[in-house]
């Protein structure tokens, strides 16, 4: 028996033409791109892709192509022979191989190295694969990629491989955001609403007030369905559970405590004003104090990541590209920084009575 595709909720204009295009290429053996804002769904359609296929009954493999470094990215694709470097005790089949007969889900490929790009064009054109220390295979592996970067313009930039584009791109699913269809806002939120209900055993959800649901409509969200599903769930699990939901918290962070923020390269460069240059005042000579330039430079440094960050949403990725870095040199830099945790920060800490 056919396995039901993953339920997928809404029915505005956009968005179900969306499916039915998914419908129309998911019974078709070639790759498909999926291309869409952080939050749209690209891995829940691509699974309804393979399982809408004629694959349905074979493996389903996924892979996030941004969430491992080039080394272990190869590795973790191809697989690797025993001794083909320190650690490699033995073989290891790669996730292309996990996927031999069903689909291959490569989230972020935006992100993979163009070492991986590389063979990932003989595999996606000729089903062969080079193992990590030089065997050859075979494979019979769909293609779904996902992405919310712009293929075409980092293919023309040289920052993505042309002719591995053109293989990828057989068909296009370009997901809607969830902006653009408003009327699925509330059913949406309905279903995440009594989700959360049932997580917390509470007999009942009471709805939602007319103003709740005109915050809900009015957001932009940025973040898409996992934005608005993380604000119903949080408002649900804060609200009392025997009255209509009526606030929304729409930003977890929003506190009359929270700290202030760092100002911004552009706050920093308009608070000096413009002076011709002849009329600029000389740097200090040797009576400036010792460290001074390398403090300012930092914190300098450190507003201009902070204001990139900032508009680009936070995504790491597009931060990387519109300042000219590679993403780790730029997660190099925030670490250096301060601007993003580390993992002690995420560690529990006692207090004298939990340890005694």
């Amino acid at each position: 028996m056919i396995p039901n595709p993953p339920s997928l909720l809404g029915e505005s204009p956009a968005f179900l033409s969306a499916l039915a295009h998914v419908s129309r290429v998911a019974p078709l053996e070639r790759p498909v791109l999926v291309i869409g804002e952080r939050g749209t769904g690209k891995e829940l359609i691509a699974a309804r892709l393979h399982y809408l296929s004629q694959r349905w009954d074979r493996p389903f493999v996924k892979v996030n192509c941004a969430a491992l470094p080039e080394s272990l990215l190869d590795s973790e694709l191809f697989g690797h022979e025993a001794g083909a470097f320190t650690g490699a005790t033995r073989r290891q089949i790669g996730r292309i191989e996990q996927a031999d007969g069903g689909t291959l889900f490569l989230d972020e490929i935006a992100t993979a190295s163009p070492a991986v790009q590389e063979k990932l064009l003989r595999a996606v054109e000729y089903g062969e694969i080079e193992r990590v220390g030089g065997r050859t295979a075979t494979v019979d592996v769909r293609v779904v990629g996902a992405t919310n970067a712009d293929l075409p313009a980092l293919a023309a930039d040289g920052r993505f491989r042309a002719d591995l584009l053109d293989r990828l791109a057989f068909d296009v699913v370009t997901l809607p955001p969830l902006r653009a269809r408003p009327d699925d806002i509330p059913p949406l939120a309905e279903h995440f609403a009594l989700g959360m209900v049932r997580e917390l055993e509470r007999p009942l959800f009471h709805g939602f007030t007319a103003a709740a649901l005109d915050r809900l409509r009015g957001h932009d969200w940025p973040g898409n369905v996992r934005e608005l599903r993380n604000a119903v769930e949080r408002s649900v699990a804060a609200a009392d559970p025997d009255e209509p939901l009526d606030h929304i918290i729409l930003d977890p962070f929003d506190s009359p405590w929270r700290p202030a923020a760092m100002p911004t390269a552009r706050a920093l460069a308009a608070s000096v004003p413009d002076q011709p240059a002849s009329e600029q005042p000389a740097p200090d000579g040797p009576s400036a104090p010792d460290g001074n330039i390398l403090d300012r430079v930092r914190e300098f440094e450190a507003a201009l990541l902070r204001e990139a960050l900032e508009r680009h949403r936070f995504n790491q990725r597009q931060t990387a590209d519109a300042l000219g870095l590679g993403y780790h040199q730029l997660r190099g830099m925030l670490k250096k920084h301060g601007l993003i945790p580390s993992p002690q920060d995420f560690q529990p800490k006692l207090t004298r009575n939990s340890a005694s």
